[in-house]
């Protein structure tokens, strides 16, 4: 007993202690005269040196009818510049890189590495060399070669279980025209459309050296650093001021719905409200009212869905960060034949209670310490998602400042349950719209089958049923035949005349014609507009 009661007030003292250390994470930050940012971070625990280059562009840069072109560009940036025309990833491969690619969203590009601190010339040079130096090699070949690539992504990704749903999200929660109407990926015809022109437009406005921000963290002299970037950087043109898209929210009211039916094994539910921009600090209390309602075995939704009801295999909740304006988005998975309604209605049910009630304590010092470890976990590498590098081009690029990150772990020191029920009430109690998502109904063949081999027989003919004639001559000689039937309430009528063609004779041709043309034409009694 003694020991337990040690051992916890060790871990007290710990998190105590963890929760009010700011990690620091030293910095430089040289602007060079053609608008390049440079930011550099000393780290020398490993001979290795991470290079981050984020340019400030993404989908939300394109215009409707030019959806698709940020993340084809990216593609485009890995085949060979006018110094080195062949494939960047074998070349980086070549010495050692790894954490090596490069990803497009809304509202950033980047391409990223780590290698050996030898390798940082290698590198530099490569990287300055598709910034200044890349239309020259690219032509229509492989403009057509990346297309295709890029269409091939884009049906893969829609060929996975709810693979349509992020195309869905952004057509019903933001207005036609909305940066983030469309999805990063872009449209097929979109794609087809993209010609060299374009590519050469796009690069211009977007890949200068002033909207781009390149971080070198590891392994490194500063100074050094500098002198090398200056050297392999300094002689680009910078491109054309690019004016600051400002926040658009989008705040949804009421309340609406979609319904989608998909090749998925189960039903699932994804309920959606658009929130502030990741710059927002409400952004970052909202990111622990989800860490309340869904990280862990513990949490609210996950507990009662999955655990005590069993009515769900998942659920999570999470703000998908972004520029213009975040979401904040609760997803939950039926059980296999599961009633998806009744999942949705207890997701409702625990909302209301944080609405109405708020975090308590304990809730709350849980996100917080999960919030700085992940964080921690994040900074322990100096490049990747997540690492030193990309938490200093981060700050940078959305806003102004590399050591933006402090301001955030502030923002999640302060936070209180009363702050966290303030947030929601302020943003998930109206505005939601909600996506069903069911499999298709599973259908197949049973029976033994027939012969095959010849054509059934045809029986004996039936007798038709004819309806009994009743008739009768009016006064005038006109004949009345009724054939009464009452399956339909409609009654047909047809005046047969003894005469037609056969009643022409060659001097009169197209008489009978005539005649019963002009029936409707008029009467002694009725005009032609009266009979019609």
């Amino acid at each position: 007993m003694p020991w337990r009661v040690l051992l916890g007030g060790l871990v007290l003292m710990s998190t105590t202690a963890f929760a009010q250390t700011v990690p620091e994470i030293p910095f430089e930050k040289h602007v060079l005269p053609n608008g390049l940012t440079l930011i550099i971070h000393e780290d020398h625990k490993a001979p290795i040196v991470a290079v981050n280059v984020w340019y400030h562009v993404g989908s939300k840069n394109e215009k409707p009818g030019k959806t698709g072109f940020a993340h084809l560009f990216e593609h485009l940036m890995f085949n060979g510049s006018e110094h080195f025309n062949d494939d960047y990833f074998k070349a980086l491969e070549k010495v050692g890189a790894t954490d090596l690619n490069g990803t497009t969203n809304t509202d950033r590009t980047n391409y990223f590495q780590n290698v050996p601190s030898s390798a940082l010339d290698y590198v530099l040079f490569l990287e300055s060399d598709r910034m200044g130096h890349l239309l020259g090699a690219i032509d229509q070949a492989k403009l057509d070669e990346q297309r295709g690539v890029v269409q091939n992504e884009k049906r893969q990704g829609e060929n996975q279980p709810y693979g349509l749903v992020r195309q869905l999200l952004a057509e019903y929660t933001y207005p036609a025209g909305h940066p983030y109407s469309w999805t990063t990926i872009g449209s097929m015809e979109d794609l087809d459309a993209a010609s060299l022109e374009d590519v050469h437009n796009w690069f211009k406005t977007y890949y200068g050296p002033n909207n781009a921000v390149l971080v070198v963290a590891g392994d490194v002299n500063p100074q050094e650093v500098k002198a090398k970037v200056e050297r392999y950087f300094g002689d680009i043109p910078p491109g054309p001021p690019i004016a600051k898209q400002t926040a658009w929210i989008a705040k949804m009211t009421g309340e609406r719905r979609a319904w989608a039916q998909d090749r998925v094994p189960q039903a699932r539910v994804y309920m959606v409200w658009n929130v502030p921009p990741i710059t927002d600090p409400e952004a970052d209390l909202l990111d622990l009212v989800a860490s309340v309602l869904s990280n862990g075995k513990t949490s609210r939704l996950y507990k009662r869905l999955v655990y005590d009801e069993q009515i769900a295999t998942d659920v999570s909740a999470y703000v998908w960060g972004k520029e213009l304006g975040s979401q904040f988005m609760i997803v939950a998975t039926a059980k296999p034949g599961g009633d998806l309604a009744t999942v949705e209605k207890e997701i409702r049910e625990e909302l209301q209670k944080l609405l109405a009630q708020g975090p308590t304590p304990d809730e709350v010092e849980r996100a917080k310490l999960t919030w700085r470890a992940d964080f921690l976990r994040g900074i322990e590498r100096i490049g990747g998602f997540g690492g030193k590098s990309d938490v200093l081009a981060t700050g940078e690029v959305f806003y102004k400042d590399p050591g933006a990150y402090k301001k955030q772990w502030a923002t999640v020191q302060q936070a209180s349950p009363g702050s966290l029920q303030k947030v929601a009430q302020k943003w998930l109690s109206d505005g939601l719209f909600v996506l069903e998502v069911h499999p298709f109904p599973k259908l197949e063949a049973k029976g033994q089958g027939v012969d095959r081999s010849a054509l059934p027989a045809v029986g004996e003919l039936p007798e038709p049923a004819f309806p009994e004639l009743q008739t009768a001559t009016l006064a005038n000689g006109l004949k009345v035949v009724l054939a009464e039937r009452r399956a339909v309430p409609l009654v047909e009528m047809e005046l047969v005349f003894d005469a037609g063609f056969a009643s022409d004779t060659p001097e009169t041709l197209g008489r009978a014609s005539l005649a019963m043309a002009m029936l409707d034409e008029g009467t002694k009694t009725r005009t032609a507009l009266q009979i019609s």
